[in-house]
Order: C-alpha cells, then structure tokens, then sequence
C-alpha cells in the first residue's frame, strides 16, 4: 500500500426480521445498535434492509424472494458484506451467500470480529480466538464459496482467515490448547483473588452495557488512565486499582468487558475467566446509560449476563450514569422506579461523593464491633493497627503506656483476619 494511504471502508447492507411478538421499534432499535457495531468494525452502511414475516424461513432466512431483491439491491449500492442483525444457520448462512454472491456474515460473527480487533493482552487474544473456532466449526462443512472469499475485511480477523484445507482435526486441537491455556490463566486468577482477600480488602466490580461509561468512571474514581471512548467494546482486558474511600478504607475496582443485547454464548463461555471476577467481588455496581432510549432492554441484557455468569448472588447496586444528558423529570422517573438507584455524571464528575459513600456503607454493612489491645513496641502490632484503620471502622481509641485500646466496627467476613493479632 503506497505510503500515507488509508485502507478503504467496506460498504455493509444490514439486514433485520420483524417476527413473532418482536416490535417493529425495537427491531429498528437492534438495526441501530447493529450499525453502530458496523462502523466499530470498519464499515459504512449504505443500505438497510427490514422484513417482516411471521418467522424465519429455514432455508434463506428472509425468504427466496426478498433475498434475490438483497441481491439485486447489493449490487446496485456497492455493497461488499452483508450483515445479518441474527444469528443464521451454517444452511441459511450458505443459501443466502449463494444467491446474494457478496460476504454474508451475521450478528455473532460481526461481534467476535470487533473482539479480535481490540484485544491487546494475550489472555484476550485467546479467549477472543476461542470463541471464534468455536463458532468456524459448525460452519466449515460446505462452506467452500463464503470461505474462498475471505480475503480480508469484516469477518475475517484472527482465526476467520482459516483457509478450507483446514480441517477439523486441527481445529479441535487448536480448541483443546487454548481452552487449556485459559483455565490456567483462570487458576491464576483464584490464585491472585485469594491473595486479594487475604489482605482482607474488598472487591468491587463495574459491569454494564457496551459505552454506558464504566471505563470513565473507572477512570475518575481510581485516577487511572484506561482508554475510554464512544466506540463499542473499548475494554476487552480486566483492569484492577485501588480506591480510596470516604472512611479512610480501600476497596479495589475492576472494570470488564462491556455486555450487549444477545452477547455470543461462546465469548461468555470463552471469558469465564474473565467474568469470574465478576461473581467473586464483594459488590458488583451495575452502570446504566441513563440516557439511553432502550435502557430498559440494555438492563435486562446485563442481568442476563450475570445469571449465565453465576453472579446474581452479589450484592448489586444500579448507578445511572449520564444524568447530565436527561431532565429532572427523568432523574425523577428512575428514582421513583428505583429509589435505592443512584444519578451520576462520571464525565462530569456529578454524584460521585455519593457513590462513594453508598459503596462504602454496603461494604461495611455486615459488621460486627470488636475491641482490641496493641503493644506500639511491636511492629507487627503497629501494622494491624494500621489495617485496622484501612478496613474498619474505629470508634475508640485509647492509648495508655505504650498499650493501645481500639474498639472498632468491622466487616463481620474480616473479623477473623483482624482478631487474630500477631504476639
């Protein structure tokens, strides 16, 4: 490529169905979020194709005549890939690619693409080439003319180039490495959070929808400098730091992969090591775009995530981000539905004094009052007076001849920890 030159743009078709129960508004809605996944992906939507029909044909999703019409209009537009806003079928996927003659890809695949383009660490590059040989393989069979077109583009990142004379053998070899690689990057993971809580400081996670601005807030309350943009699926690897809190404790703050409305079961399954974070934290506070028209269902998509993650035991709390976009009668509204949610503006730094006090208190909410003596002799005796400070809440405090009497509100999980005073 001559020098200075910029790579061209596909030009992408979207096509949705209007079936069933489905609402036309929500399936214009999933047509927007799915264009907005385009653009994260390098492409240019020219063309917009909805159809309603009572249910999916088998054969060419849409149906033979609105297919040949995707056809004819595809050519018209200049479209180079096709982009299915459902999950098709290995046939329908071959049926539609045939009559269309342009590179058929749908949801899933256009998902896992934008995964491989942003994963940086090799633990991400791995759990995202996982999910994508496991969603190649029941494709691979007759897929001869999609597969001989998969020169470059959308679709074809990471193991999306595999060639046809790759079999399955290899691949499920492939598959039994990787999957081999993260559990060990899973047992790493316990091994490191069982340090965490030795050291007896709790763990909050942020989980939310794809750009509802967990990573701005990560950014704001632990002084980092994560990458945080509008673009979807921005923070693909776990970030972990320290925050401090109003009462003088710490806690430490994860920040995750953002969820989507029918995120693949196989990234799910693929970053359980990941997620894991997620269903092993203290407190989990779920982000919310506030502003968001289809908030409702972008909830319901994380709370489903979590149920599929086994995280639906911890305690949660609902923080809605981007107040600063929605009226008082709005910020009304969610806290009549919610009156235990909280309004906050990360970028604009609104409502933070809040959260972190709300954080603070269900952290300290199971606590039981301890009284404990020191000898300021011992050094060892100073570093748990010190931790004591840093994890729980001290109402006393008495010194007396170098003895020191404390008496002190703890997190009922630390009492142990903090009682058992070296001598």
């Amino acid at each position: 490529m001559p020098r200075g030159r910029v790579a061209a743009r596909e030009r992408a078709a979207l096509v949705g169905l209007v079936s069933g129960r489905a609402r036309r508004l929500d399936a214009e809605r999933s047509m927007d979020e799915l264009a907005k996944l385009a653009e994260a992906a390098g492409a240019d939507v020219v063309l917009r194709v909805l159809q309603e029909r009572p249910k999916p044909d088998p054969a060419t999703f849409l149906g033979a005549g609105k297919v040949e019409m995707l056809g004819t209009a595809s050519s018209e537009m200049g479209v180079d890939v096709v982009i299915f806003d459902n999950e098709l079928t290995p046939a329908q996927l071959r049926q539609v690619e045939q009559t269309v003659d342009r590179k058929i890809i749908d949801r899933t695949q256009l998902i896992l693409d934008i995964f491989a383009r942003r994963a940086r660490t090799r633990e991400g590059k791995l759990q995202v080439e996982l999910a994508q040989l496991q969603y190649l393989l029941p494709r691979l069979v007759g897929a001869g003319a999609a597969l001989s077109r998969l020169g470059g583009g959308i679709g074809t990142r990471g193991p999306g180039e595999t060639k046809l004379e790759t079999d399955r053998r290899r691949i499920r070899a492939r598959i039994h490495a990787i999957s081999a690689d993260i559990e060990r990057v899973r047992q790493r993971r316990a091994q490191l959070r069982e340090r965490r809580q030795k050291t007896s400081v709790p763990t909050v996670a942020l989980v939310g929808y794809t750009n509802a601005g967990k990573t701005t807030l990560f950014n704001v309350l632990t002084r980092a400098g994560a990458e945080a943009s509008d673009a979807l699926f921005v923070t693909l690897d776990p970030l972990i730091r320290q925050v401090r809190l109003p009462d003088r404790g710490e806690l430490l703050l994860s920040d995750t992969v953002g969820f989507i409305d029918r995120l693949p079961h196989a990234l799910v399954a693929a970053f359980r090591a990941t997620l894991e974070e997620v269903a092993e934290a203290d407190l989990v506070l779920h982000v919310i775009d506030a502003s968001a028209p289809d908030r409702d269902r972008r909830m319901a998509a994380v709370r489903s995530v979590l149920d599929e993650v086994e995280a639906t035991d911890v305690p949660l709390i609902e923080v809605y981000n981007k107040c600063d976009q929605i009226g008082p009668e709005e910020q009304r509204r969610i806290r009549d539905t919610d009156p235990a949610a909280l309004c906050i503006s990360a970028l604009q730094g609104q409502g933070l004094d809040e959260l972190l006090d709300t954080v603070a208190s269900h952290l300290a909410l199971d606590v039981t009052r301890i009284k404990l003596s020191f000898n300021l002799d011992k050094p060892a005796d100073r570093e748990h007076i010190a931790r004591l400070y840093r994890h729980a809440r001290v109402l006393e405090h008495e010194t007396r001849d170098g003895q020191v009497a404390i008496v002190a509100d703890v997190p009922r999980r630390l009492v142990a920890q903090l009682q058992a005073s070296p001598r």
